[in-house]
């Protein structure tokens, strides 16, 4: 990462793609803040996502997930921003990250067996697939789902496949790729 530049690496990809997890070992690698953008969202608005997504409804929520992408974007400081799985497929998200000088993308791509065996562990902090009783609707609701982002996805300006690998050495790949 060249000095003096106040470089966002925005971190993107499906729910359960290691996000957050990936996202904070490359921040305190290069030593620069760590946000996660569904966090950032729910400690602002005082509610977690799946009690926004209740009381409010999904646009609402994706309303909220705009401004304050944007005001994360036009920061001038440096940092790892890791975006919600749906966040790159609203607002011409894509665009603006991509017209944003400071920014790198980064899509972080699983398959769907990993994403499935992943999610059924927290499938209940999850509002969009809470409600799926069954490993199999979960499975076709993840290749629906994926099939219909990954246009978004791919648009990033690097791709990491991650499917099994340790969460350190998908990190290690990200700062290469910023060298």
């Amino acid at each position: 990462m060249q000095e003096g530049l106040h470089t966002k690496i925005v971190l993107l990809g499906y729910m359960a793609s290691g996000k957050s997890v990936v996202g904070k070992l490359v921040a305190a690698q290069l030593n620069i803040p760590f946000v996660d953008l569904d966090a950032h969202i729910a400690h602002t608005k005082g509610q977690s996502i799946p009690e926004i997504f209740a009381a409010e409804g999904e646009l609402a929520f994706r309303k909220m997930e705009h401004a304050h992408l944007k005001t994360l974007l036009s920061s001038s400081q440096a940092m790892v921003l890791s975006l919600g799985g749906g966040t790159p497929c609203y607002f011409n998200h894509m665009e603006l990250m991509q017209a944003t000088p400071d920014v790198i993308s980064v899509y972080l791509k699983v398959g769907i067996p990993t994403l499935v065996a992943r999610l059924l562990i927290e499938k209940e902090q999850r509002p969009l697939i809470a409600h799926l009783d069954s490993e199999a609707a979960l499975t076709e609701f993840v290749g629906k789902h994926l099939f219909e982002r990954s246009p978004f996805y791919s648009r990033a300006t690097h791709e990491v496949v991650v499917n099994e690998a340790p969460p350190q050495r998908v990190a290690d790949t990200i700062i290469t790729l910023l060298a």
